[in-house]
């Protein structure tokens, strides 16, 4: 909670005044797909990251006026040092879902110069995240009956 979503509001408390000074300005906030989806094995991870994301939504509202313009990027699985996914995914077709994190700087520098308030990377993991936010019990009924999320 630290870290990903106490970060972001101690970040943003700090640059304030600055990004005020030299709006127009952007932030990205870089929360998660597990920020949208309750994923068992993840699940204080995927508060923080729940948490940061509700906080940028909110400031995405409040911070408008102001013309400072706040993206969110949800990435999934994302090859980096601190959690290096490829070696936890194995081989096989899992393998395929982890990208590099040259596709999130992708979709940041993206998101900035659209405008856009939200994105998933890849998008399709949007579909993911509206199937959790309507059918939460439906999503975790299957996973207990296969151990784990779909």
């Amino acid at each position: 909670m630290r870290i990903n979503y106490l970060g972001s509001v101690w970040c943003l408390r700090a640059f304030l005044p600055l990004l005020e000074a030299g709006a127009p300005a952007d932030v990205v906030n870089v929360t998660s797909v597990a920020g949208t989806v309750a994923f068992g094995p993840s699940g204080p991870y995927s508060a923080s990251k729940h948490a940061q994301l509700a906080f940028s939504r909110n400031v995405t509202a409040e911070l408008a006026p102001r013309r400072i313009r706040v993206h969110s990027v949800n990435p999934a699985f994302t090859e980096t040092e601190g959690f290096p996914q490829t070696r936890l995914a194995g081989g096989g077709w899992t393998r395929r879902l982890v990208m590099r994190p040259e596709r999130v700087a992708d979709a940041i520098v993206e998101a900035v110069e659209s405008g856009r308030a939200e994105v998933f990377v890849p998008e399709g993991y949007r579909l993911a995240a509206a199937a959790q936010a309507l059918a939460p019990a439906s999503l975790a009924r299957l996973a207990a009956r296969r151990g784990r999320w779909p």
